[in-house]
């Protein structure tokens, strides 16, 4: 068997399904499950904070951890992981489940409901496969799949803040929430461009100037899709800039293609407010 043939594994077929079938069994359940929805109140110097808490938030954090544990136990079977450590590829699985579940556990049982149930698990599975190829670095199929994790990350992020525009949530439990997402996609992102760094710092500042942009705009009249993008465009040029810097590309060549993205998708948010 020649080596570029041995190198090229898929995960376990039957591990596959029973994780996939498991998190949307989770979500179509959650439709026919009916539980009060608990008020938490807290009270803080100057603020009274009220969180409404039910079976819909509920199933997207447990599924979220699920899809986790989930994939840590499909990609340790990997025949070439040896000491490679699996958090990183803990990330983007749960971010998918999450992104996915914000759509399907608010929708009705309509036809749209049942083409985002099987888009999610098709998407869920495709992050999955990338994940357990992007384990080896001499799988030829690692270029590709790291490519298409970051493609599905930032996707997801807007998936992600579109829905919680969408759910008006509120400005205090809003930014934690894009903050959290955006560092983890940028720290994931930029992870696969350089194998064995984490750039934890980067990540931070993309986090934070994702809040602060969030804040400045979450009171006007933007619709979801365009709120999404205009958080899209710093999040993925600053990931991008920071990828490429830390690859030595010089600063003037490394600005230029981030700049031109960040035009064109804030020209789209711009169009479609």
């Amino acid at each position: 068997m020649q080596e570029s043939e041995r190198h090229r594994h898929l995960p376990d077929a039957d591990r596959l399904s029973i994780l996939v079938g498991t998190i949307l069994l989770a979500f179509a359940l959650a439709h026919f499950i009916r539980f009060p929805v608990r008020q938490l109140s807290i009270q803080l110097p100057g603020l009274y904070l009220l969180i409404n808490f039910g079976v819909q938030e509920l199933v997207a954090l447990l599924v979220a951890l699920l899809t986790a544990t989930g994939a840590d136990w499909l990609l340790r079977d990997h025949p070439y992981r040896g000491q490679h450590r699996l958090v990183e590829h803990w990330l983007l699985p749960a971010l998918t489940a999450w992104a996915i579940g914000l759509p399907l556990l608010q929708l009705p049982l309509t036809p749209v409901w049942w083409i985002g149930f099987a888009s999610g698990g098709v998407l869920l599975i495709l992050v999955l496969v990338a994940e357990y190829i992007s384990i080896d670095p001499v799988d030829v199929r690692q270029p590709p799949a790291a490519a298409g994790l970051t493609a599905v990350s930032f996707a997801l992020f807007l998936v992600l803040v579109a829905g919680l525009r969408f759910a008006n949530t509120r400005l205090i439990l809003l930014l934690p929430s894009l903050g959290l997402a955006s560092g983890l996609v940028s720290l994931r992102t930029v992870h696969l461009r350089l194998h064995d760094r984490w750039a934890f710092l980067e990540a931070g500042l993309v986090a934070l100037i994702t809040i602060q942009m969030a804040a400045a705009l979450h009171y006007l009249p933007v619709s979801p899709v365009s709120f999404g993008l205009a958080l899209l465009g710093p999040a993925y040029t600053l990931t991008n800039l920071f990828g490429s810097l830390a690859e030595g590309t010089p600063l003037r060549q490394a600005v230029w293609e981030p700049v031109v993205v960040l035009t064109l998708i804030w020209s789209v948010a711009f169009l479609i407010h």
